[in-house]
């Protein structure tokens, strides 16, 4: 008798893979005699250990186990009953029907007057579950099993699901992932948000962990390609402290206060500083001018997220103060200024831009906060960044561009950049894990820095990647980002991967030594000034063999998202996440990476590392900011860039009446990791004979649709809202909801 096995395209017939055996669901089973008659055996399922003896054959409708060896075997009477319960101890079954059975068996077993077989009631029933167990444990057979391995590319055996030509659908979409995620101790997910990670799994991890172990790999021992991410065995305050050498702040002559408000909000820090030091403005005078204009421009830009209003004028005070008995702390004594709110501040709240925290008030000091204030900054603001800490949507709104109301100002800094840019703040302190100093910046059309990675410490702030993480100015000027630099930078003893970087004062770099190379896509009007200015400008180009730059730095970056905050995602409050294409999809594919996956990605990045350093022949480049490339890579090594204005472009269908929109054009000045001062002496070089980034956004002419008020109305959609008066005082802590 020959046996065929009916595989069916419509979906009825399914397969699967477990450890080393398929396993075949099949809707129909065929016998054919000599005569070539056909008997269809029922559904059921079929499995084979690598040979036509070893196949199986259950039918569930009756239950029993046949085993074919040429023939079916099977019986009648007490025959076909040990086969049956043969069929429901078989080790690889552990569904609940099963179970069940065997529990009825068993029950009449016992409530039997036969004591043989009440015992053997009571045997069987202990042993079934001892086989199963055992089974599992010993050789991990479950169909399950093999499903995850498949699912985490762990899987050896020769084809896969979607390889298979005959069936790639699946008995059940979502089952071997939450068998996955229960592994893992993560099975809170449910079927939709399975089949949405295995999706992005299937399409982004496996790919990624693919190029990174054939990348780094492929030779065994560890001897090639070590990881990047060094053990630090530093005990805190036992490590030896160094203290940065401070900038020679260059000083200003003949600076004088302009009639006009606005012109004052435009100036750049130094000459602020100036104005204060020379007793021509007061830092309590300077204060409500900013809280002025936060107040105003934020009913439109939605950049602000609490007015540090009460503290503020609090700070102003003291250094007044501090002036008049003679005490002058530098550039920035009395300077407003404000943070990006996922920065700490004591008795504020750190909303990090989420529905979720959006009450939260940390007792933590941040370190970046600290330095300022002992440099006499005045904090006036948090400023809104993107629900935890990615693009520009937050629980307030979604922060717009001062150069055109129509764009939003992209990336996680959106407050710092667009409150810098209107002239909301003279300068403000954002951050960057990827993109979130340099698209902003170039977007608002700002001078911004994102420092060598380490330069500036961290605690006290909302932490995605502690091998990313980066804080950095928002100004005017490339001499502001100097100013604001010196007075930041350093080693954080409570932040292991900060250190004390020894940089050349960025006001005294003779230029006219530096071979500075330019991209492709570099803007040609950098490159002649610079040229003309003495430095030595030539084509260049970066070379390295790792193609999957962005995939590295996703592992990197979602993986260390997810550790910091694992039970904000159990605990379901992803669902509330305020775009829910963003952090929830990314976290929750995160959980299918394999740690040493995410270690071969550490292992990819310090090859490129290696390939960088070699490759950068020249003190600086000059490249496209916003290149995404680039931001990756720039990330990945550590590499700072100042991101600069160059110009300004017609926005795109301008309204018939005309406009004074704009599209801001910028460039990025690259150097070497530990090498910022390069870059800043250029861009100051830049900026001393170009106007570029001394332009006022058009805020007050936006276009027909949009408004700005002059007094306290309120549009339609604050109506709800309680706005504080813009000469009045803000009760400390509030925050300006939309």
């Amino acid at each position: 008798m020959e046996v065929r096995w009916k595989r069916h395209r419509d979906g009825s017939g399914r397969w699967g893979r477990a450890a080393g055996r398929e396993v075949w669901w099949s809707a129909v089973k065929e016998e054919e005699d000599g005569e070539g008659k056909k008997r269809n055996m029922g559904a059921g399922v079929w499995e084979f250990g690598g040979s036509r003896e070893n196949e199986k054959w259950e039918d569930p409708r009756v239950g029993y186990l046949s085993e074919l060896r040429g023939r079916r075997r099977g019986g009648k009477g007490c025959g076909k009953a040990a086969a049956m319960l043969g069929g429901i101890l078989r080790p690889t079954s552990l569904s609940l029907a099963r179970i069940r059975l065997l529990y009825y068996f068993c029950l009449l077993c016992l409530i039997s007057s036969n004591r043989l077989l009440a015992g053997t009631g009571a045997i069987m029933v202990t042993l079934s579950f001892s086989i199963s167990i055992i089974h599992q444990l010993m050789y991990q057979k479950h169909p399950r099993v093999a499903n995850v391995l498949l699912f985490f590319d762990q899987d050896s055996g020769e084809y896969s699901p979607k390889s298979n030509g005959e069936c790639s659908e699946k008995i059940n979409e979502v089952l071997p992932v939450k068998c996955a995620f229960a592994i893992f101790d993560a099975d809170f997910f449910n079927d939709t948000k399975i089949a949405e990670i295995e999706q992005g799994a299937t399409e982004l991890n496996i790919p990624i962990s693919r190029a990174n172990r054939k990348l780094v790999a492929s030779v065994n021992g560890g001897l090639h390609d070590p990881s990047y991410l060094v053990f630090n065995p530093g005990w805190g305050n036992e490590q030896v402290q160094s203290k940065t050498k401070r900038f020679s702040c260059p000083s200003l002559s003949g600076i004088q206060r302009p009639e006009g408000e606005e012109d004052i909000a435009f100036m750049t820090v130094l000459e602020l500083g100036e104005l204060i030091k020379t007793k021509q403005i007061t830092s309590e005078e300077l204060t409500q001018i900013f809280l002025h204009r936060l107040k105003r421009y934020n009913l439109v830009l939605e950049a602000v997220v609490t007015y540090t209003e009460e503290l503020a004028y609090k700070q102003a005070k003291e250094a007044d103060e501090m002036l008049a008995r003679g005490i002058y702390l530098g550039p920035l004594h009395g300077i407003p200024y404000g943070l990006k709110d996922i920065i700490s501040v004591p008795q504020y709240k750190t909303t990090w831009g989420s529905k979720t925290f959006k009450d939260q008030v940390l007792d933590i000091e941040a370190s970046v906060y600290k330095k300022l204030k002992s440099a006499g900054a005045v904090l006036v603001a948090k400023l809104a960044t993107g629900s935890l800490a990615y693009d520009d949507i937050w629980f307030g709104g979604r922060t717009r561009n001062p150069w055109n109301i129509e764009e939003y100002s992209t990336g996680s800094s959106s407050g710092p950049a667009a409150s810098t840019s209107a002239g909301m703040v003279p300068f403000a302190i954002g951050s960057e894990t990827c993109g979130s100093i340099t698209y902003p910046a170039a977007r608002c059309g700002v001078t911004a820095l994102r420092p060598t990675f380490g330069a500036v410490g961290r605690t006290g702030v909302m932490s995605i990647s502690e091998s990313l993480d980066k804080i950095g100015p928002f100004c005017r000027s490339a001499a502001d980002c100097t100013i604001i630099l010196d007075a930041i930078l350093g080693k954080d003893p409570d932040d292991p991967s900060s250190k004390d970087i020894s940089l050349d004062d960025p006001f005294s770099v003779d230029i006219t030594n530096l071979t500075v190379g330019y991209l492709d896509d570099a803007e040609m009007e950098v490159v002649r000034i610079l040229e003309s200015k003495g430095v030595k400008m030539v084509p260049f180009k970066l070379n390295y063999t790792v193609s999957h730059v962005q995939g590295i730095l996703n592992f990197t970056m979602d993986v260390d998202m997810l550790a910091h905050f694992d039970e904000w995602q159990r605990s379901g409050e992803d669902d509330f996440y305020e775009a829910q294409d963003q952090w929830p999809v990314e976290l929750r594919r995160a959980r299918m990476i394999p740690a040493v996956d995410y270690v071969q990605a550490q292992r990819a990045r310090g090859k490129l590392i290696r390939e960088i350093r070699e490759s950068f022949t020249v003190d600086a480049f000059i490249g496209n900011a916003t290149d995404w490339e680039k931001v990756c890579l720039g990330n990945l090594v550590g590499m700072p860039v100042l991101i600069i204005p160059t110009g300004f472009t017609k926005i795109s269908s301008p309204p018939p009446d005309g406009s004074r929109r704009r599209t801001t054009i910028t460039t990025g000045i690259y150097a070497p990791p530990n090498h910022d001062h390069v870059a800043l002496a250029l861009a100051m070089a830049y900026q001393s004979v170009t106007e570029h980034h001394r332009q006022r956004p058009p805020i007050d002419d936006l276009g027909p649709n949009d408004f700005i008020v002059d007094s306290i109305s309120t549009p339609d959609y604050l109506s709800s809202q309680t706005i504080p008066c813009l000469e009045g005082s803000v009760p400390s802590g509030s925050a300006v909801t939309m």
